[in-house]
């Protein structure tokens, strides 16, 4: 059992930026992929970005390419992303995500964070 814990949230300007981070409790974090994802009210859960388990090979939604980076500490069992030129667009409920599998839906990730609100003002 992998347990995630979201920190970093926050009310931030346009064209702030901010990070969030995500602990896994368990040793077997150094052995899956981790997601990003987010959600508005109204919204499906939309991906944002992944990082393989060894941290070698990435991936980003066209809506965060350039502006966001997802990165992983296998040592501190932590995952990382990293929000620039924020927008207000980008408010949401953020999550991450833990898997075995490689890929973007929702349904191939096995462990969830809490969730955390973030909130860019115009």
């Amino acid at each position: 059992q992998v347990q995630l814990v979201q920190s970093g949230g926050a009310l931030v300007q346009a064209g702030g930026s901010l990070r969030l981070s995500c602990a896994a409790s368990g040793r077997t974090f150094r052995n899956l992929n981790m997601g990003w994802f987010r959600q508005s009210p109204g919204k499906e859960r939309e991906y944002l970005a992944r990082i393989l388990w060894n941290g070698i090979s990435t991936d980003y939604a066209d809506s965060v390419k350039g502006r966001f980076t997802i990165s992983r500490d296998n040592a501190k069992n932590t995952v990382y992303l990293q929000m620039n030129s924020l927008k207000a667009e980008d408010t949401a409920v953020y999550y991450c995500a833990a898997g075995r599998q490689w890929g973007t839906s929702t349904g191939l990730y096995d462990y969830w964070g809490q969730g955390t609100q973030v909130t860019v003002s115009s």
